[in-house]
């Protein structure tokens, strides 16, 4: 299952016979469009242009685990080193069927070498990304378990991310235990996750998209040791879809989150905990290449002590975990990172604890069972201090994303394979090169049961 909807930027006379019911509307293009950079929003309200003063990201990579990175995304190009392939899938760790592990790379590390008017750029520009790519929801399908394949493949991922030399693990991908079974959320998926720790990775994971309907628990977010990243709209608010419960850890936007991609013009907006999750991987990357000498642990106390806090004072919140990531603090006053050699969050510590036949209380953190969170607090606001993302996200989301809003009406959002939703491109200069191919159909990856691929269980991925 993914946690991000993707809609392709192109223009009207040709979205409009490709949407179907995906779309709720789409206006005619405004005379004075934006560059693809102005409608990065998100990259404005977190203060990226000041931020890129100090640090870009340089000397780190972030694996990402995904459905591949195509590595001739021309904002991508150099970014991309080899990786990995789980696949058995045409291509390699190289090649995006799903185009999904793509537009996450591009939100970490794209450099906006398509040029000012097309060019998109990733939170940390001079990062690099290892591709991993991950098995599809369709690959033996009726022949395997597919939510105990996805977790089995995953667990491998995990454990090849950790015995490279990147030190952050992204995974904009979940899926949820089988009803009565833990065929996800599995001893050796922990394991897998307690080795990456222990060889001083960092691991962001998105917590889904069905905080409005089932709210299942999702692995690896869910996963001792992860860090669950949530999604925030432009009011510094929760989304209603990112779920919420003891594994979300901490927030990042994930609203209309503008980025290059593989279809048409090449560049995407979308919206859900895929997206966020990459900032917050990204958010790391400037701060581990700023302090090299920190250690896993250290890069992410400063992340959770320097994170906007909930407007209630409450320390942390299950909808916004221990607030919305803010890179741009952190930079400047990331104030003591304190032990070099204590896992700042609670859970890994508690799961070490537990005897092993006990099952995991929802309330410690470790999601280690489906409950569904009550859903009837309203989402928690994030602080309304300016350096971070709460208020202040409203003027600037407004101003950087105002073509945004005349060009498309956003769906509601679900945690469901979706077709690339087309929506206007800016101006003057045509794709460099053609669009790079239509997915497979039915859509071969990260579907969750009951949506729009045939297989039972949610394969991995969920942007």
């Amino acid at each position: 299952m993914r946690s991000r909807s993707k809609r392709t930027r192109r223009p009207l006379s040709v979205a409009s016979a490709a949407l179907g019911l995906l779309l709720v509307g789409i206006a005619a293009t405004p005379a004075h469009a934006e560059s693809v950079r102005d409608m990065q929003w998100h990259l404005d309200a977190m203060h990226a242009e000041e931020m890129w003063k100090i640090s870009k990201g340089e000397g780190v990579t972030v694996a990402v685990i995904d459905s591949g990175v195509d590595d001739s995304l021309a904002d991508l190009k150099g970014q991309v080193l080899d990786g990995k392939d789980y696949s058995e899938q045409r291509g390699d760790e190289h090649t995006d069927i799903d185009e999904h592990g793509t537009s996450m790379a591009a939100l970490i590390a794209a450099t906006g070498a398509r040029g000012p008017q097309q060019g998109s750029y990733g939170l940390a520009p001079a990062a690099k990304i290892l591709p991993i790519r991950m098995r599809y929801a369709t690959e033996n399908y009726g022949q395997v378990d597919n939510k105990a394949e996805y977790s089995r493949v995953l667990t491998r991922a995990i454990r090849y991310a950790a015995d490279t030399d990147a030190q952050i693990i992204n995974i904009s991908m979940g899926s949820s235990n089988a009803p009565g079974r833990k065929n996800v959320g599995t001893p050796e998926l922990a394991s897998a996750v307690r080795y990456a720790i222990a060889k001083g990775k960092l691991i962001f994971a998105a917590v889904g998209n069905s905080g409005d309907e089932s709210n299942l628990a999702e692995y690896p977010a869910s996963t001792p040791g992860v860090v669950g990243v949530a999604a925030a709209d432009k009011n510094g608010k929760a989304l209603e879809t990112s779920q919420s419960g003891p594994q979300v850890d901490l927030t990042a936007p994930g609203e209309d989150i503008i980025n290059a991609c593989l279809e048409g013009t090449q560049v995407c907006t979308g919206s859900g905990t895929s997206a966020s999750t990459a900032l917050a991987s990204a958010s790391a990357a400037l701060i581990w290449a700023q302090h090299p000498d920190w250690t896993n642990h250290q890069v992410l106390r400063v992340m959770l002590n320097t994170a906007g806090k909930a407007n209630s004072g409450a320390q942390r919140t299950d909808f916004i975990g221990y607030g919305i990531v803010r890179p741009r603090i952190a930079l400047k006053n990331p104030g003591d990172p304190g032990p070099a050699n204590e896992f700042p969050l609670p859970d890994l510590a508690a799961a070490a604890s537990e005897p092993p036949s006990a099952e995991t209380s929802p309330s410690a953190g470790a999601g280690g069972h489906d409950s569904v969170t009550d859903k009837s607090k309203p989402a928690t606001a994030a602080s309304a201090d300016s350096d971070g993302v709460g208020p202040s996200w409203v003027a600037l989301g407004v101003a950087a994303s105002a073509l945004l809003a005349a060009a498309v009406a956003i769906p509601a959002l679900r945690a469901r394979r979706r077709r690339s939703t087309p929506v206007p491109a800016a101006p003057l200069l045509p794709p460099p090169y053609p669009p790079y191919g239509t997915p497979q159909q039915p859509p071969a990856y990260g579907s969750p049961p009951g949506h729009m691929t045939p297989p039972p269980g949610s394969g991995p991925g969920q942007g």
